[in-house]
């Protein structure tokens, strides 16, 4: 199997992973009662943790889709390897350093990992051209 879909199958782990940390963080800031209720009204603020679990997962959810879709674009027109499994390897790096440096509100690196999974993608794109 090519490692771009091994590391998509893996990316949904990430995905989980993400889900996971901003469901637990929410739940701890604003009780279990609000996380099994309906969660009608307005919901209490979240604090500092749970805010950038929100909001790396919502980064994730962004570019997420055009990783998927360049990776069954590689695979359907048999294009792995060379550049675009590279590519693949760098996004799923560095999507998954970027989890801690967001959390731990780690400045510049986290940007920089953000741009690295962009180039990950720039390079599958460029693979499949």
């Amino acid at each position: 199997m090519p490692i771009e879909l091994t590391l998509l199958g893996a990316s949904t782990v990430l995905l989980f992973a993400h889900v996971m940390i901003q469901g637990q963080t929410a739940t701890r800031d604003r009780g279990l009662d609000w996380n099994a209720g309906p969660r009608d009204g307005a919901a209490q603020p979240l604090g500092t943790l749970a805010g950038r679990a929100a909001r790396a997962l919502a980064n994730f959810q962004e570019t997420y889709p055009a990783f998927i879709a360049l990776t069954l674009a590689l695979a359907m027109t048999g294009q792995t390897g060379g550049s675009g499994a590279a590519g693949a390897i760098l996004w799923f790096a560095a999507r998954l350093a970027y989890i801690p440096l967001y959390l731990f509100g780690v400045r510049y690196l986290r940007s920089l990992a953000w741009l690295a999974s962009i180039l990950g993608m720039l390079l599958m794109l460029v693979r499949f051209f």
